[in-house]
């Protein structure tokens, strides 16, 4: 999501989406795929949320080939109702909230090249499926991001949209969360990333309390690992945090706490 060069809020249409071809991807781009993920999940199998791995098994994620879209969708809609679907790349603020708040994640379709397995500055559909859409599976994470994209769409300024920006960086793209005494990833830039997983779990990363403020508050580069990050005891706490967002709105227009 590239949330700093949004256009203006009053931008409501919903993105074009694009359908997916399964049979279009090559060789190459399936090999690419089955390397990516049999390098994380060696990892993560021992340093992601729990719901995470149990949402890539409900989603059906193989290891071998990049997943079709429907097969996906045809389990999500079992679970929670969410749908990943197919865009063009990046698009603007406005769009993405809505759709997340219509329960439809969208997905970039391409693959990444070999010669960038690290890092790549744009999104691909390792990243956004393989490291987002296992947690549209939970029911908790589910309705919160759903509520998120609610609550984002009625940004009225630049200001609110940094502000939700930031909510959405510090839990969906780069959040940690306390699991059975040890602190997880679950967010997708830990999830799809090596590096930094890596960082986020090191000791060079200030990890701390997850605080509604603290975080509307915090400021984040995107082409850089990150040297601060927020732990939540549970997802539920994340739910909590939109249900105070939810009550400022109403009550100030504001979402930010009162002096």
């Amino acid at each position: 999501m590239q949330t700093h060069s949004a256009p203006p809020i009053a931008d409501t249409t919903l993105p074009r989406f694009i359908a997916q071809d399964p049979a279009q991807y090559s060789p190459e781009e399936h090999d690419v795929w089955a390397l990516l993920y049999a390098r994380r999940m060696e990892t993560l199998a021992q340093t992601a949320s729990q719901v995470f791995l149990d949402g890539a098994a409900r989603i059906g994620l193989r290891a071998d080939r990049v997943p079709a879209l429907a097969d996906v969708n045809r389990r999500l809609a079992g679970l929670t109702g969410w749908s990943a679907v197919g865009v063009e790349g990046f698009i603007p603020a406005a769009q993405f909230f809505r759709c997340l708040a219509s329960r439809r994640f969208p997905t970039t379709l391409t693959v990444r090249p070999r010669a960038q397995l690290d890092y790549l500055p744009e999104p691909d559909i390792f990243h956004d499926v393989f490291g987002h859409v296992p947690l549209h599976a939970d029911t908790r994470f589910a309705a919160y991001l759903q509520r998120f994209g609610a609550l984002a769409a009625r940004a009225q300024d630049d200001a609110q949209v940094t502000a939700m920006a930031r909510l959405f960086w510090f839990t969906v793209e780069f959040g940690l969360v306390q699991e059975a005494g040890e602190t997880r990833v679950y967010g997708s830039g830990l999830i799809s990333s090596h590096a930094d997983a890596a960082n986020a779990l090191g000791p060079a990363c200030d990890r701390r309390p997850f605080d509604l403020d603290a975080v509307l508050a915090t400021p984040f580069e995107i082409d850089r690992v990150q040297p601060l990050l927020y732990v939540v005891e549970d997802f539920a706490q994340l739910f909590e945090a939109t249900a105070l967002i939810a009550a400022r709105l109403d009550r100030s227009g504001s979402l930010l706490a009162p002096p």
